[in-house]
């Protein structure tokens, strides 16, 4: 066998940087054009409820969608992604089929907006998140939920504010779970000390003490609500941070369940709602924490 010359080896080195980097270049770029704003058909009998505050800033907002004669019904949190500087409670990609499977399903969904980048850093996202789930529990019942029955949902940006949230929770009121949808970013102090994507740097910077504030693993002291942790398999730094923060919730004596699968970032997001299995595993977490019947 001929040994690879040095021209060679190069080359290959260089192709490797270029995937890990083009990665997630590639996701983010089918992000933006999948996520234009289309508008989304409600299934007949429900209604929405747009731009609803919770605080002054014109980013601090949610919509939620009502299914037809909800009554103390369980209500489904969603955070956006967009890699902390971009995306809206409103995107196709984001809602569509979510509320074609929940709504008629009997579950009242909650789309929330959030200061991004360059504006609000993360923690500052994460306090508006924690106060916008502070207003939609409080107003759930004028919509026919139950504050109680609260599942947390975020994907990829999104994912990370809830697990920082969830980690750590805020005020006396909880929630029956939390779902985190292909989060890169659970153990950020690890995640900067290895190769990663530059929004990575925009959202952390340089501090280690930043990083450790911002990293839902560093904040688990203890037991929470239980965890689903989704992760792309075609991502292997993302299904490692879902091992790693997996065993933390276990040492800390919290429950999760982890599930890889074999679908893009962005798909992950979108496919989620269509009767595919993977619909179908998170159904099941969400019947065993009491949110589905």
């Amino acid at each position: 066998m001929k040994r690879m010359s040095a021209v060679g080896l190069a080359a290959a080195a260089l192709l490797c940087v270029f995937e890990a980097q083009a990665g997630p270049l590639r996701e983010r770029l089918a992000e933006r054009r999948a996520d234009s704003g289309a508008e989304v058909r409600l299934p007949a009998g429900s209604r929405a409820q747009r731009d609803i505050a919770y605080g002054d800033h014109a980013d601090q907002r949610m919509d939620v969608y009502i299914p037809d004669g909800a009554r103390d019904a369980p209500v489904l949190f969603l955070v956006h992604g967009g890699g902390w500087r971009r995306g809206d409670k409103a995107h196709g990609r984001l809602i569509g089929n979510k509320l074609a499977h929940w709504l008629p399903a009997g579950v009242i969904v909650v789309s929330v907006n959030y200061r991004m980048l360059p504006d609000a850093d993360v923690l500052t996202q994460r306090d508006d998140v924690a106060a916008a789930l502070a207003r939609a529990q409080s107003l759930a019942p004028t919509w026919g939920g139950d504050p109680s029955r609260f599942v947390l949902m975020g994907h990829s940006a999104g994912a990370h504010l809830v697990a920082l949230l969830a980690a750590a929770p805020q005020g006396e009121r909880r929630w029956l779970g939390s779902v985190l949808l292909d989060s890169g970013a659970l153990d950020v102090e690890r995640l900067m000390k290895e190769r990663h994507a530059g929004l990575f740097d925009d959202a952390f910077g340089k501090d280690p003490a930043f990083w450790r504030a911002t990293s839902p693993l560093h904040q688990l002291a203890g037991p929470t609500a239980p965890w689903l942790a989704v992760c792309s398999s075609r991502r292997r730094q993302a299904c490692d941070q879902v091992k790693v923060f997996a065993q933390r919730v276990r040492e800390t004596g919290g429950r999760i369940d982890e599930l890889p699968v074999d679908l893009s970032h962005g798909d992950i997001n979108e496919k989620l709602g269509l009767p595919v299995d993977y619909t179908r595993q998170v159904d099941a977490f969400l019947r065993g924490i009491g949110a589905l019947k």
